[in-house]
């Protein structure tokens, strides 16, 4: 049983993959200047980025915990990310409101998936 990291840091890691499954860490925005919508589809975009590199799509999300800075932003966060899950393809998620790591940010993903088997 291997672990491989990639893009490793002293603090992190931005994917772990063991046995077929895929850990990101956790996805902010690309510039958290933006409002909600934005700041969430960047945010989904970086995420379809490491999946990709991963070995693996959105498609194959096993989970996902979505952090919020406020929960007055649940709704327009929900619309983003409807509208990027692929019908029938729904992840078990969690949402709930936390303090960011900084003031600007709205919102964040941890998300674990399963490798694209060949």
């Amino acid at each position: 049983m291997s672990i491989e990291r990639q893009e490793t840091k002293q603090r992190m890691s931005r994917i772990v993959k063991h046995n077929g499954t895929i850990y990101l860490c956790g996805q902010v925005a690309a510039d958290a200047t933006k409002d909600i919508t934005e700041q969430t589809q960047t945010m989904l975009d970086k995420v379809d980025y490491l999946l990709a590199e991963a070995g693996s799509d959105r498609k194959h999300i096993l989970s996902a915990t979505i952090y919020v800075k406020d929960m007055s932003y649940f709704a327009a966060m929900n619309e983003v990310w409807d509208a990027w899950v692929p019908e029938g393809y729904a992840p078990a998620r969690a949402c709930v409101a936390a303090k960011m790591a900084r003031e600007a940010l709205l919102v964040e993903i941890s998300v674990v998936a399963a490798e694209i088997q060949p």
